[in-house]
């Protein structure tokens, strides 16, 4: 094991993701080992059965196809299970694309069932990321292959994690590896730099009677004890960690103002931290080009995760990153 292995972010790097809110890390993975991730995905692809399938779609829209919330997506947290992209099907329900073209993402347990999958979640150099990022006990959840298939791969609105996967105080930070290149054209991150510190989690994606929603956020709305601003642009509580944020002065967020967003172009076996707080996007995939990611995230185990998120612990528990 060398010592980028054992080593977690630089200053610099530490000093980028505090101010922007996102970090990219080219070359974190070898290409043998992206190719083997590649190689595993696939697989999965080529092999999973329509037999017994509900043909879940995976909708990222709000309103009346605001997501999804059958039972094959709300108990998928201890599985594998496979998510169809929108525009994958006719008008009558049938499928346009073959099964392994037609997938949105896979998901949600590849960190403990798929064994290249786990070797890269609960990496020594992962461990020491968390540990630079002041995580205590960093717990690794909702772990995903985005395909993002040539022509039907669907955009992306802008969103912020931790709506997804909230703790109290939010906590949740992205890790988003790049298995192919991501472009312009197939449908790469985009990220509003710095609105970590501007824009507050107002709404939480919560089970509900009739399946999943969004709902008022009625507990914190940022970490703890990092800087924010207000909605003057100022600075508001200092702090010291850099996955950490104080609630704004009136407690409602920024000015809503149209973000600006920084195209994020990445190669092939980067890695891409991205804070639970920060407003990212992407677009649809228009090219003839897939744009595979695998992405997991790690939330503080010592904050409250409580019944009401969509993405429930399995028996025994989320994952420790620190073993």
């Amino acid at each position: 094991m060398d010592s980028q292995e054992l080593s977690g972010l630089t200053p610099e790097q530490l000093s980028f993701f505090d101010t922007n809110g996102y970090l990219l890390i080219p070359d974190a993975l070898r290409a043998d080992t992206v190719s083997t991730l590649l190689s595993e995905t696939h697989n999965m692809l080529n092999e999973f059965s329509l037999d017994d399938h509900p043909m879940t779609k995976f909708s990222t829209g709000e309103g009346e196809n605001a997501h999804v919330g059958d039972d094959y997506f709300l108990t998928s947290g201890d599985k594998v299970r496979f998510f169809f992209e929108e525009d994958a099907f006719s008008k009558d329900g049938e499928l346009l694309k073959p099964k392994n073209r037609a997938i949105n993402k896979i998901g949600h347990y590849l960190h403990q069932l798929s064994p290249p999958f786990r070797a890269v979640s609960f990496s020594a150099r992962n461990a020491a990321i968390a540990r630079s990022l002041g995580f205590a006990d960093p717990r690794v959840l909702q772990s995903m292959v985005i395909c993002k298939q040539p022509e039907i791969g669907s955009a992306v609105r802008p969103h912020q994690d931790s709506t997804f996967l909230y703790t109290d105080p939010p906590s949740a930070v992205g890790w988003w590896y790049a298995l192919e290149d991501a472009t312009i054209r197939n449908g790469c991150l985009s990220f509003a730099k710095g609105s970590h510190k501007r824009e507050p989690v107002k709404k939480r994606f919560v089970r509900k009677d009739s399946g999943t929603g969004f709902i008022e956020n009625e507990g914190s709305r940022f970490p703890e004890e990092l800087e924010t601003q207000d909605t003057n642009g100022t600075n508001g509580v200092n702090g010291s960690g850099p996955h950490s944020h104080a609630q704004l002065k009136d407690g409602t967020g920024a000015q809503e103002a149209e973000e600006e967003y920084t195209i994020g172009e990445v190669k092939a076996g980067t890695l891409v931290l991205i804070h639970g707080n920060l407003l990212h996007k992407s677009e649809r995939n228009t090219s003839g080009k897939s744009r595979f990611i695998y992405t997991f995230h790690v939330i503080e185990g010592d904050n409250k995760y409580d019944e009401r998120n969509w993405l429930q612990p399995p028996s025994e528990g989320f994952s420790r990153l620190y073993i």
